[in-house]
C-alpha cells in the first residue's frame, strides 16, 4: 500500500515496486490528464509536478513520490494558463497539452518575470506535432503579462 498526496488529496493504491507513477495516476486513480506518449521522457505528455516541480511521470517510480505533492492537470482546474489556452487556441489535437499546461505553470510560478529565452528554453521539454507552438508562446506570455498586471495594480 502507498499513500500519495495527489492534488491536495490523500490517496492510497497497491502498487509492486516496479509501478510507474504514470499508471498509477491513470489506472489507480483514474487521473487520465497525464499522457503516455513516448514512455521514455522525450515528448512530456506525461508531465506533472512533483512538490512544485515539472517532472514526467513516465520516468518515475510511483514509490518514489511518497511523501511528496503530486499535482496533476486535474489539479490545477480553471487556472490562469488553461484559460490562456482556450484564449489562444494554443491547442489542435489536445494530447499533449496537459503535459504543457503542467509545465507552463510550473514556469509561471518559478520565473514569473521570463524572458522569451527562459520561455523557449521551459517549452523544449515538451512535444506537439500538430503546432508550430507559436499559440502556445502566446499563451505563456499572456499568463506572465497578467501576472505582471497583478502585481503592479496590488503595489498602487
Amino acid at each position: 500500500m502507498l499513500n500519495l498526496n495527489v492534488n491536495g488529496e490523500l490517496r492510497t493504491a497497491t502498487v509492486r515496486p516496479a509501478d510507474l507513477l504514470l499508471d498509477v495516476l491513470r489506472e489507480s486513480f483514474g487521473l487520465t490528464g497525464a499522457k503516455p506518449g513516448c514512455r521514455n521522457g522525450d515528448c512530456g505528455t506525461c508531465t506533472v509536478l512533483l512538490d512544485g516541480s515539472p517532472m514526467k511521470s513516465c520516468l518515475m517510480l510511483a514509490v518514489e513520490t511518497a511523501g511528496k505533492k503530486v499535482t496533476t492537470v486535474e489539479g490545477l482546474k480553471d487556472t490562469a494558463v488553461q484559460r490562456a489556452f482556450v484564449e489562444k487556441f494554443a491547442f489542435q489535437c489536445g494530447y499533449c497539452t496537459p503535459g504543457f499546461i503542467m509545465n507552463i505553470y510550473a514556469l509561471t510560478q518559478t520565473y514569473p518575470e521570463a524572458d522569451e529565452e527562459t520561455i523557449k528554453d521551459w517549452l523544449q521539454s515538451n512535444i506537439c506535432r500538430c503546432t508550430g507552438y507559436e499559440e502556445i508562446r502566446e499563451a505563456v506570455q499572456s499568463v506572465l503579462n497578467r501576472r505582471l498586471l497583478s502585481m503592479d495594480q496590488n503595489h498602487l
